[in-house]
């Protein structure tokens, strides 16, 4: 960090905390993300039959929404560093249930695709804002357990979106679930109306004169804000490989129900928030650093399990051990890469917490369809793909500057 960040870091107020209810709110913004892409996963099958589609087409819906989340956060978290927090919050969240709406009554695969797409860009709101509205009133220690709160709130709803999801395929078409998804939006939009206020005051804000592409490039050249920013993204590419692969894995190769399914993805879920709390207690009493070397060699070794259960035709059991370790290493590693990333500039808090959405959700989206790319998705497939993820992850760990 240069001295000039150093003085503009010391310039950011932190003010009291986040208060009683706030933590909540923000919370809930976090869930736009992972219940839009869960909610639906056991429902993967019964969509590729109705829009008689190929496997690979029907998780390009799920890809679909993955980039809307990655550009969306791109334009949001620039915008709200210039015209604050709250107002392009509650103009996204409308326009989420809006496309929840429209996927719901889609006729085709490409309109699908489309809906998911808008849903996408505009449920990034939620998840940039509850970043950027967290560092603009934390920093150091509280930070770090701040973020580990938010891997556990996400970790959450990733447990109870495929379970739910799995519940509802018995109950309702794929459908159905779009409907749910917008009602979630329509009470987290009610919520923010009534309990958001602005963290970012006028005087705080980007200037006209600073360009976009400036500080998104001050970002990407700054190496101890880009190293942990891929950790970030090749660790949520393994997890996005892992939830788009294993609704087809569990549920065609071992034949479990949807309901069954979303059983192993709850459990898996709940791991996820584990690791997420363990992390962000470790990260602030220790170093968010020292942390990430055990949750890679977790999710690593879950990741390889992964191979050899498929090579030797190992069974169920082993397949589920080998993911429930590369989601509890995945929760791990949440809290303290980003709180690495993120507390580098909190002048541009926004645009940051935006470039490490894009990062996470960019590779998620790239590598969530590679797991089916010559074929039905395998074991052996799920396996290659997370694992490679893992390794990058590994090897951009090493890059992080040990001081500042």
């Amino acid at each position: 960090m240069t001295l000039r960040q150093d003085e503009q870091a010391e310039q950011v107020p932190t003010g009291a905390g986040l208060g009683r209810w706030l933590p909540v709110v923000l919370g809930m913004l976090t869930i736009f993300g992972p219940v839009s892409v869960d909610l639906y996963l056991p429902s993967l099958p019964q969509l590729r039959d109705d829009l008689q589609v190929a496997p690979s087409l029907a998780q390009i819906t799920l890809t679909a929404c993955l980039i809307g989340l990655a550009a969306g956060q791109l334009i949001v978290g620039p915008m709200s560093d210039r015209f604050g927090r709250r107002r392009p919050l509650l103009i996204g969240i409308g326009v989420y249930i809006v496309a929840a709406v429209l996927c719901s009554v889609s006729s085709s695969i490409e309109m699908l695709i489309a809906a998911r797409f808008v849903q996408g860009l505009a449920g990034a709101t939620g998840m940039v804002i509850a970043q950027a509205s967290g560092r603009d009133r934390l920093s150091g220690p509280r930070l770090t357990r701040y973020y580990g709160s938010i891997a556990v709130i996400t970790g959450s709803a990733a447990f109870v979106g495929p379970l739910l999801g799995g519940q509802l395929a018995a109950l309702i078409d794929w459908r159905g679930t779009f409907f749910v998804l917008a009602g979630v939006g329509a009470v987290v939009w009610l919520t923010c109306a009534l309990s958001f206020t602005e963290s970012l005051p006028a005087e705080r804000r980007v200037k006209h004169g600073r360009t976009v592409a400036g500080d998104l490039g001050s970002l990407l050249r700054d190496r101890g804000y880009a190293a942990p920013m891929l950790v970030v993204g090749l660790t949520a590419g393994a997890l996005f490989a892992y939830v788009s692969g294993a609704a087809f894995v569990l549920q065609e190769t071992f034949a479990l129900s949807p309901q069954q399914y979303s059983y192993v993805i709850a459990a898996g879920a709940a791991l996820l928030v584990a690791g997420g709390l363990v992390g962000g207690r470790a990260g602030a009493r220790w170093s968010p650093l020292a942390v990430l070397p055990f949750g890679l060699a977790i999710a690593g070794t879950g990741a390889a399990t992964t191979i050899v259960a498929g090579l030797l035709d190992l069974g169920l059991p082993v397949v589920i051990a080998a993911i429930l370790l590369l989601t509890a290493g995945g929760g791990l590693i949440a809290p303290s890469a980003t709180a690495l990333a993120l507390q580098r500039r909190p002048e541009i808090a926004g645009s940051a917490a935006a470039t490490l959405g894009v990062t996470r959700y960019g590779l998620g989206a790239l590598a969530a369809p590679l797991v089916g790319a010559a074929g039905s998705p395998s074991t052996v497939s799920l396996g290659i793909v997370t694992l490679t993820c893992v390794v990058g992850a590994a090897i951009a760990r090493r890059c992080i500057p040990r001081t500042g």
